[in-house]
């Protein structure tokens, strides 16, 4: 049975792969840009308070892969093949009811049907004076207060900033608690404002779907960070590392072949298998002649007129 269910989420992984949003991968305009390095189980929160209940919701997402169990919080299930989930507390103020429910916001459905349909544009094509990439993901299905289904999705807004790797803040399991309650204290529904991936709202859009906004800031959305990233020192080194390779092959190309002609036609052994083996045993005393000659030169010829000590 572990096999099995190894197997599966494996299938799964490779599934969304296929199908959904591909993070490491991204080519808009001839731009590429590589988000794999935000990949892994993040999670974030938002607290709203009205006049009869406090509900506090937890989004827990991977934009590189499922959830797996990530999606599983408790009694609360989501979908372990979905990319982002929200779980939902909702607690009455004077303590007579609570209520609690998990929606998945993006990725596929269970068994792999449906589409996470990612839509990516860049913001400039936006707002010229805005860097970075808007994200639009679907698949998830959110039940309103009138207990109907609703489709729901998320948009992210990588937004370029090149101070940040987007790490920065990001919530863990361990620490969300402390953090809720940190953040209802100083009045930030959002939590600290210093960290790279935030909240902005979540609720019904213009076609009655429930969308998840988010802004997340990292440099990864810059444009130019892979190319000048490729541009700097690893070209040159690249092309040094070709060229002593080429250079190698077409040194050993010219030994092995060269020493295999002289085997054939003359029964050489031993040094006189390398062609031109004599130069070759010669090049040590070459070069200390040459340093030498080198070294006289720099000297020059002192006090003595050009004249050398019999």
């Amino acid at each position: 049975m572990r096999l099995q269910s190894s197997v599966f989420s494996f299938l799964f992984a490779g599934l969304v792969t296929a199908t959904g949003f591909d993070c490491a991968h991204i080519n808009l305009d001839g731009i590429k840009y590589d988000l794999s390095p935000l990949g892994g189980v993040h999670s974030l929160y938002h607290i709203e308070e009205t006049e009869d209940y406090v509900v506090n919701t937890t989004y827990v997402l991977n934009i590189c892969n499922i959830l797996k169990g990530a999606a599983i919080r408790g009694n609360l299930k989501c979908g372990t093949s979905k990319n982002i989930c929200g779980f939902e507390y909702r607690d009455a103020v004077d303590g007579s009811d609570s209520e609690t429910k998990a929606f998945p916001i993006a990725g596929l459905d269970h068994l792999g049907h449906g589409a996470k349909d990612p839509e990516i544009t860049r913001l400039k094509q936006l707002d010229p004076d805005r860097e970075g990439l808007r994200v639009r993901l679907g698949g998830g299905q959110y039940l309103d207060d009138k207990k109907t289904k609703k489709d729901a999705g998320a948009v992210i807004e990588f937004q370029c900033d090149p101070t940040r790797s987007g790490l920065e803040g990001i919530s863990t399991e361990e620490d969300t608690a402390e953090e809720q309650l940190r953040a209802k204290e100083d009045g930030d529904e959002s939590g600290d404002k210093s960290r790279s991936l935030r909240f902005q709202s979540f609720g019904p859009a213009d076609n009655e779907s429930y969308v998840l906004k988010l802004d997340w800031k990292t440099r990864y959305a810059c444009d130019d960070y892979l190319s000048s990233k490729k541009g700097g020192s690893s070209n040159h080194w690249g092309f040094f590392t070709w060229f002593i390779v080429i250079l190698f092959l077409c040194i050993s190309a010219y030994l092995i072949f060269g020493s295999w002609l002289n085997y054939n036609r003359y029964g050489a052994r031993g040094w006189d298998l390398l062609p031109h083996g004599d130069t070759i045993r010669d090049v040590p005393y070459i070069l200390q002649d040459w340093f030498r000659r080198v070294v006289n030169t720099l000297q020059g010829t002192g006090s003595r007129g050009g004249y050398s000590a019999v």
